[in-house]
């Protein structure tokens, strides 16, 4: 257990002895399902990945195991820092979008106000 004052690593990364980087287990602390899914979904689109799919270890703990296998010599890495990247992408335009129509909306409100 991490000491007070102390951060743990946020992620982490296991690859098996004898392989390259083209196929790694990122270890994803304090997440869950809700990451997870959304992640797997946005990495599977590139059409250099094999394989990607997670794991939660335990249901008492929270943390995700998040394996990434790529075709030839693209290292794993590259995939999932897209799909992170993508990812915050669509979250960013849900957000924009929500707001928008929040101000829209309280605008409408006023105007019936009066």
């Amino acid at each position: 257990m991490a000491e007070e004052g102390e951060r743990k690593a946020a992620l982490e990364t296991v690859q098996a002895d004898g392989t390259d980087g083209n196929c790694v287990t990122f270890v994803l602390h304090d997440e869950d399902h809700t990451l997870g899914n959304s992640l797997r979904y946005m990495v599977m689109k590139n059409p250099d990945v094999e394989f990607c799919g997670y794991c939660i270890t335990h249901p008492s703990e929270s943390k995700i195991n998040f394996r990434i296998q790529t075709r030839g010599t693209l290292p794993a890495v590259e995939p999932f820092r897209k799909g992170l990247n993508d990812l915050m992408g669509v979250c960013q335009h849900v957000l924009n979008t929500f707001e928008r129509s929040m101000k829209e909306y309280r605008a409408q409100r006023e105007e019936e106000m009066q």
